[in-house]
Order: C-alpha cells, then sequence, then structure tokens
C-alpha cells in the first residue's frame, strides 16, 4: 500500500519537472501538442495490437490450450494505454516500451512465471497447512463395518 501511496505522489512530480523542462526547450504550444500526439498514436497502436492479440488468444482457445501470454500480453497493452493516456513524456516511455513486442512478451512471460509461481505457493500453503498435516498425524482408528438386514431404519 505505501508503494501505490509513493507512487501516486511520485509520479506527477516527476511528470511535471519533465513537461516544465521540455517546455522551457521546445516552448510550452509544441509540448502540449506532443503529449497529444503521443496519446492519440499510442492509443491507435494499442487498438490495433490489442485486436491481434485478442485474434492469438482466441485461435489457442480453439486449439484447446491455455491462452495465458495472451492474457498477459493484454493487460501490458492495458498498462501501456493507460501510460500513454496519462499526460507526460516519462509514462509515455513506459507505454512506448510496452507497445514493442519483444519486451512486451517478455514482461508478459516474467508475469505468468510470477503468477504460477505465486497460485503454487498458495496451493502448497494451503495443502500442508490445515487438512493435510492433520490426516498425517491424526489418531487411526481400526474397525470392521457389516450391513445387516435387521437394520431398523431400512425396514420402513
Amino acid at each position: 500500500m505505501r508503494f501505490a501511496l509513493l507512487l501516486f505522489i511520485l509520479v506527477p512530480i516527476i511528470e511535471m519537472t519533465v513537461l516544465i523542462q521540455v517546455g522551457s526547450k521546445i516552448g510550452a504550444l509544441a509540448t502540449v501538442g506532443l503529449v497529444f500526439l503521443t496519446a492519440i498514436v499510442g492509443v491507435t497502436l494499442i487498438r490495433k495490437q490489442g485486436l491481434e492479440t485478442s485474434l492469438k488468444a482466441q485461435e489457442k482457445m480453439r486449439r484447446g490450450e491455455l491462452p495465458a501470454s495472451e492474457v498477459a500480453e493484454g493487460l501490458m497493452l492495458i498498462f501501456a494505454g493507460l501510460c500513454l493516456l496519462i499526460p507526460g513524456f516519462v509514462t509515455d516511455a513506459i507505454g512506448a516500451l510496452l507497445l514493442v513486442p519483444p519486451l512486451r512478451k517478455l514482461f508478459a512471460a516474467g508475469l505468468v512465471l510470477k503468477f504460477i509461481s505465486s497460485m503454487m505457493a498458495r496451493g502448497n500453503q494451503w495443502r500442508g497447512g490445515q487438512g493435510y498435516a492433520s490426516r498425517q498425524e491424526g489418531e487411526i482408528i481400526e474397525g470392521e463395518y457389516a450391513n445387516e438386514d435387521n437394520d431398523l431404519i431400512d425396514k420402513k
């Protein structure tokens, strides 16, 4: 939670600092124009690449495969779109990096691996925590069971 709060405070400060520096070099109107241009180009590229990723995911699902990497790439594209829509050059640079397919695939693979490892850790923790351990250490009671015809409940 502290990390999110820190980002919420630092990102606008960094963006304003960079915008002021760029604006002092190339002028305020050119800076605003660049911000709008990056947003428009970014949204256009995200729509195109998002459609391609969606089609790849549908094709994998038709073949019966799990489209995990395509879902992760879709999340990366959503994050890239968010970065490109936020006014500023630092977030635009992050969004532009995520629009490069090899970099996005690399980040998506890392995201998938992190997700799988966290799910495996949770699964082992759940199995090893209460249910599995109590069965191993519990008291064993041996006995026999026989179904007899003179059972009063079954005669009703």
